[in-house]
C-alpha cells in the first residue's frame, strides 16, 4: 500500500459541539480531500485537515468504501464496528423453522425405533423441508435421523450420499438396517432393503438405477457428469465440514449437484459445525440454504473481522447472533448433555473399515499350516491347547496389521472433534504402528512393562488434557486406571474375551464420568473381526448384567475348536 495508516488519517466518533449530535471526525489531508467528494454534507472541523461527517447509514457506507482501499487509524473501534454491523446486517429472507419441535411419526418405509430426541430431529428435518444442517454431537444418530427423513418425506429417491471414504460401508449397512424397499407401484416390501450402489472408481461410466448412490468426496468431481443424469432428489453430505473451503474441487462439485433442478432436499451432517471461523460455515450454509447468510462479502462485513493471515474470523460479540441465526433457519444442534436421560450409559457401535485382505488370507494360510504341523507333533493335551492358543492369537495379530492404516484414518476423523480419545490395541506391533502414524497428536501411552511412576505420569497427562489421545494396550490398560476425561473409546483390535473389553470400557465409564461413553469396535472387512464383534456387541449378550464374570481362557477346547473352524472356513472359501 502506498500510504501508511498514520499519515493517511484517523477516524473518531465524537459529539459535535455545535449540532450536539454524534458524528464522525476524520483527520488527514488526503482523507479529508477524498471524503469531501464522497460525502457532500461534511463540514470542516476546528483544525486544519479535519472534517466532521454526519452519522448516517450512507456516510458509514462511503467511509467503509474509502477505507477498503485506504485504511484509517480507527480511534473509536467499538462504535465503528457497531455501525458497520448495523449498516450491513443481512436481511433474513426465510421464515424461521417453527421452534417447538414435536416427536414426529416415521413413515412406513422406516424400520427400527427412534429415541424421543431423534423423533424431534425428524420433525426438524420435515419442518425445514429437508434443507438443513443436522449438527448433533457425534454418537447421537445423525445417520438414522436422516434415513428416517428420506423414508418419511415424499419423493426423496434416488438419494445421493456423499461421505468420507471410511464411512461408505457403514452407510450401506445402516440403509439396509433402517429402510424398507418400496416397489415401483409404491408397495412396501417388508423384508427387503432399498438398492444401493457404492461408487468406487473415478472412471466415467453409466451408473445402474438404484435407490441410493454412495460416494466419497474425493471422487465426486470426476463422476459429476454421470451423477447429473440420475435425476437425484436428495443429496446428503455426511461430515459436511469437508466443504468448509469454497475453493476445493469437492466443494465446487457439491455446489453444482445441489443446484440441479431435480434436487429438492439438501441435508448436511456434522458433529463439528464451525462458527468461530466465519469463512468456514458460510460455504456449507450456502449449499443447504443459498442466500440465508447473504453473499460471502456481506456475511464477512456483518459477522467477521480479518485476522493477520487474511482469514475471516467471526467477532466474539457476534458468535451468539450467528448461532441464533443458524438455529432459527437451518441448524439443529444437540449435545449429549441435552439428551443424556435418553441415552444409555454406554453405547457400542460396530464400524466396518477396510483391511488388506490379500495379506490377511496369505498369513492365515501360514498359521493353519503351522498349526497342523504342531498338532501332529504334540505329545500332550497341554501342547495341543498351547498350539490352538498360538494360532488364535496369531490370527488376531494378522487381522490387526491388515487394518491398521484404516484404523488411523478413523481415529483422525474422531480427533477432529477435539474430544479426548482412548484407543485400545492388543499387540505391541500394532501399538508401535499406531504411535508412529498418529504422532501428530502427541499421544500418551500405556503398555505392558512400564513401571508404576511412568504409567501414572501418562495417565495424569491425559486426565489434565495435556494430550487428547491415549494409546493403551488392552490388557495393560484395562485395570487399575481412571480415564474419565475421555468419552470415546476405540478398539483398534478385538480380543476374543468380552470381559477384557468390558474392563477396558470401564476405565472411562466409572465414577467421575458424567457423559455417555461411546465404544467403537473397528471391524476389518473380510477378517474374522465381524464374528468377534458379534460376540462383543451383540445386544442379546448383555455384558453389563453379568456379574463376577471370569476372564475366559483358551483352555476351553470347544471354544478354541469353534474359532479354528472359522479360520479354516475362511481359508477354504478363499481357495474355492
Amino acid at each position: 500500500m502506498a500510504t501508511s495508516m498514520e499519515n493517511f488519517g484517523t477516524l473518531e466518533y465524537v459529539l459535535d459541539k455545535y449540532s450536539k449530535t454524534w458524528t464522525w471526525k476524520l483527520t488527514g489531508q488526503r482523507a479529508v480531500n477524498m471524503i469531501s467528494k464522497l460525502v457532500p454534507e461534511a463540514w470542516y472541523g476546528e483544525n486544519v485537515n479535519e472534517v466532521i461527517i454526519p452519522d448516517s447509514t450512507e456516510s458509514v457506507k462511503q467511509l467503509k468504501a474509502m477505507m477498503d482501499r485506504y485504511p484509517l487509524e480507527i480511534l473509536s473501534k467499538t462504535a465503528w464496528q457497531r455501525k458497520v454491523v448495523k449498516t450491513y446486517a443481512p436481511k433474513p429472507v426465510l421464515p424461521p423453522i417453527k421452534h417447538k419441535l414435536n416427536r414426529a411419526k416415521t413413515g412406513e418405509q422406516f424400520k427400527g425405533k427412534l429415541l424421543n430426541f431423534q423423533k424431534e430431529g425428524l420433525d426438524f428435518l420435515l419442518k425445514s423441508s429437508g434443507n438443513a444442517l443436522l449438527a448433533d454431537e457425534m454418537g447421537l444418530g445423525k445417520t438414522v435421523q436422516t434415513l428416517s427423513y428420506v423414508a418419511t418425506e415424499k419423493q426423496t429417491f434416488p438419494v445421493l450420499v456423499v461421505a468420507p471414504l471410511v464411512t461408505l460401508n457403514n452407510w450401506e449397512r445402516e440403509i439396509s438396517k433402517f429402510v424398507k424397499k418400496k416397489s415401483r407401484n409404491g408397495r412396501i416390501i417388508e423384508n427387503e432393503s432399498p438398492t444401493s450402489t457404492i461408487i468406487r472408481t473415478g472412471k466415467l461410466q453409466e451408473l445402474p438405477k438404484t435407490d441410493f448412490y454412495i460416494i466419497n468426496y474425493e471422487l465426486l468431481y470426476k463422476r459429476l457428469p454421470d451423477l447429473s443424469k440420475l435425476n437425484i432428489k436428495t443429496i446428503v453430505c455426511d461430515e459436511v465440514h469437508n466443504l468448509r473451503s469454497k475453493t476445493t474441487q469437492k466443494y465446487k462439485a457439491v455446489k453444482k449437484l445441489a443446484a440441479l433442478k431435480s434436487i429438492s432436499y439438501r441435508i448436511g451432517l456434522s458433529g463439528t459445525p464451525i462458527y468461530n471461523r466465519g469463512s468456514e460455515i458460510w460455504p456449507i450454509v450456502d449449499i443447504l440454504k443459498p442466500g440465508l447468510l447473504g453473499s460471502f462479502k456481506e456475511f464477512c462485513e456483518y459477522f467477521c473481522y480479518v485476522n493477520d493471515k487474511g482469514k475471516a474470523i467471526v467477532l466474539e460479540n457476534k458468535r451468539a447472533s450467528l448461532r441464533n441465526e443458524l438455529q432459527k433457519h437451518v441448524m439443529l444442534r444437540r449435545k449429549k448433555s441435552d439428551v443424556l436421560k435418553e441415552l444409555k450409559d454406554k453405547v457400542r457401535y460396530k464400524e466396518v473399515i477396510d483391511a488388506d485382505t490379500d495379506y490377511y488370507l496369505e498369513e492365515l494360510d501360514k498359521i493353519w499350516a503351522k498349526l497342523e504341523d504342531e498338532q501332529k507333533d504334540a505329545e500332550s493335551a497341554f501342547k495341543i491347547s498351547a498350539s490352538y492358543q498360538r494360532a488364535i492369537q496369531s490370527e488376531r495379530q494378522v487381522a490387526g496389521i491388515a487394518k491398521v492404516s484404516h484404523v488411523v484414518n478413523f481415529v483422525k476423523n474422531i480427533m477432529e472433534i477435539e474430544e479426548s480419545v482412548v484407543v485400545f490395541c492388543h499387540h505391541k506391533v500394532i501399538h508401535k504402528l499406531l504411535h508412529e502414524q498418529l504422532a501428530e497428536f502427541s499421544p500418551v501411552t500405556i503398555i505392558g512393562g512400564q513401571n508404576d511412576t511412568e504409567r501414572q505420569d501418562q495417565i495424569d497427562k491425559f486426565q489434565r488434557g495435556e494430550s487428547k489421545l491415549m494409546i493403551a494396550g488392552i490388557r495393560a490398560g484395562n485395570v487399575g486406571i481412571n480415564l474419565t476425561r475421555a468419552k470415546y473409546v476405540i478398539f483398534a483390535e478385538l480380543d476374543w474375551s468380552p470381559a477384557i473389553h468390558r474392563q477396558a470400557e470401564d476405565r472411562l465409564h466409572r465414577i467421575g464420568q458424567q457423559n455417555t461413553v461411546f465404544a467403537y469396535y473397528l471391524i476389518g472387512n473380510g477378517t474374522l473381526d465381524d464374528h468377534v464383534a458379534n460376540v462383543l456387541v451383540d445386544k442379546s449378550y448383555e455384558i453389563d448384567s453379568i456379574m463376577d464374570e471370569k476372564i475366559e481362557s483358551f483352555e476351553n477346547k470347544d471354544k478354541a475348536k469353534l474359532i479354528l473352524a472359522q479360520i479354516h472356513d475362511k481359508i477354504k472359501s478363499k481357495s474355492n
